[in-house]
Formats: structure tokens, C-alpha cells, sequence
């Protein structure tokens, strides 16, 4: 593993998957252009809309999509990390799936989510994301690859399950991916607090793609893509627009916290 550069891309993404893929492409391209290598995207990067017109269009949503990633990852030789799109399974729900894809066009990892994100939140929303998607069964993979390191994958609501985060440190991550559409309400007060946590307490760096504004009624996300150090740091904040959290993956950084903060070592239970 060496020092490179890794993108968390910050969509607004709608219910027209074409516009979606388009907008992907173009940060894809500027993330290429500034000089990343590793780009993450975020949680429903190619389709948030109405849940029924999800189920109607999974298939299509599916062969679409993965083959827009593989075209971009050979086009623009990155590796794309997908953030969670909709796979079909039996007519009547999907998976939510995160996916590796190499600069040579292959699809070498998959996450099906499996903390759902069934939820009633004091602002009056409701969300039963169980309704639609049928839970993973498996614990995420960890994509290993000399150039970019070890990346233990996950999706949103994963991230307040930490026994998953710590399972994937033991295993070998120094990388955690934490994609998410995260609710405006709950994103103000807990996105960036449980994301400098998983990175503390594994001493890994986070890199975190996120979903930001109105994506159609009643559907409002927090944004505020990050890249955060294995310290706790915050590297890079895309805001509260669409854009672009770029920094610098370092082992050397990874290293020197690792011995200055043994704690992975120090675990009894």
C-alpha cells in the first residue's frame, strides 16, 4: 500500500436513473481529473425515489447501473466503490448492495446491507426500509489490494452498529466505507459524531460518500461527505452541495496512530 488519493462523491440523486448515472459519470471524471484513485459513491447513487417504482424498475436499475460502473471504472482506470443500489430478488423486494469494482471492469466484492433502516423520528418521518429490501445475511467483505489497502465495506445504518466496524478491523481493515443517505434530522446531530468514532475506536480511516439535499417530497438527506484520519480527523468536508470530499490516504498516518494508540492490540473481550 501506497499514499494515494481517495474521492467521496456527494450526489443529490432523483428518481431518473439516466440523470443519476450522468451526474455519477461527471464526478467520476473529476474525481479522475484531481487525481484520485480510489472513489467512493454514496448510498442509492442511482435511483431515491417512490419505493414501489423502485421494485418496478430493480431489474433495469441493476443492469444499468453495473454496467455504468464497469464502464467507468475501465474508462477512467479507478476503482469504484458502489455505495448501495438496488439488486432484485424476488419480484417483491431488492437487496441494498455495495460493490467493488476494478479499473479492469470487475465487480471482485458485494455487501448486501443488513441493518435496515426501520425508523420513526421525532420530526414525523417514518421510514420501514424492510418493507422493500430483504436484509443480508452475510458480515461485509473486506477488499484487499496492494496499491490501495485493506477496505472493510458496509452501508448507512451499519454505522451505528459498531461490533460490525470491529469485526471488519479484525479481519485486517484500515480502510472503513460507510456510503449513506442519511436523514437530514438525525445527520445534524449524529453523521459526523459516529463516523470519527468508527475511525477512533479502529484506529482506520473512514471514507464516507453521502446523499445531500431534496430528493423528491418528504426526502430530505444531510450531506456532508467526509474523509476522516485514523486520529479522528476530518480531511475533508464536501458541504452541504453535491461535490467532491477528496484526501490523502497515507499508511505511513495509519501506521504511527496504530503505534502510538495500540488499542486493537489491547482488546480483551
Amino acid at each position: 500500500m501506497h499514499s494515494y488519493l481517495a474521492a467521496a462523491v456527494q450526489m443529490t440523486s432523483g428518481p431518473d436513473v439516466d440523470q443519476n448515472l450522468a451526474q455519477l459519470a461527471e464526478w467520476v471524471d473529476l474525481a479522475c481529473r484531481r487525481g484520485a484513485t480510489l472513489v467512493g459513491l454514496p448510498e442509492n447513487f442511482a435511483f431515491m425515489g417512490d419505493e414501489q417504482e423502485k421494485i418496478a424498475q430493480a431489474v433495469q436499475i441493476a443492469e444499468r447501473t453495473e454496467q455504468c460502473l464497469r464502464t467507468l471504472a475501465q474508462r477512467f482506470q479507478v476503482t469504484l466503490l458502489a455505495g448501495g443500489m438496488p439488486v432484485p430478488v424476488d419480484g417483491q423486494r431488492v437487496v441494498n448492495r455495495a460493490m467493488v469494482v476494478t479499473p479492469e471492469g470487475e465487480i471482485t466484492a458485494r455487501y448486501d446491507k443488513v441493518h435496515l433502516f426501520d425508523v420513526n423520528l421525532p420530526d414525523g418521518n417514518t421510514y420501514q426500509e424492510s418493507r422493500t429490501v430483504m436484509a443480508g445475511v452475510h458480515l461485509p467483505p473486506v477488499y484487499a489490494q496492494a496499491e490501495l489497502g485493506h477496505i472493510g465495506l458496509s452501508i448507512c445504518y451499519d454505522v451505528r452498529f459498531p461490533e460490525l466496524y470491529r469485526h471488519l478491523a479484525k479481519v485486517g481493515a484500515e480502510i472503513l466505507f460507510i456510503p449513506a443517505a442519511f436523514t437530514a434530522y438525525t445527520g445534524k446531530d449524529h453523521w459526523q459524531v459516529l463516523l470519527q468514532a468508527r475511525a477512533i475506536e479502529n484506529t482506520c480511516y473512514v471514507l464516507a460518500p453521502a446523499q445531500v439535499g431534496w430528493h423528491y417530497p418528504r426526502r430530505q438527506t444531510h450531506g456532508h461527505a467526509m474523509i476522516i484520519d485514523p486520529w479522528g480527523v476530518v480531511l475533508a468536508d464536501a458541504g452541504d452541495q453535491p461535490g467532491l470530499a477528496i484526501a490523502e490516504i497515507n499508511p505511513e498516518r495509519l501506521a504511527q496512530v496504530r503505534r502510538q494508540m495500540p488499542s486493537l492490540l489491547h482488546r480483551v473481550f
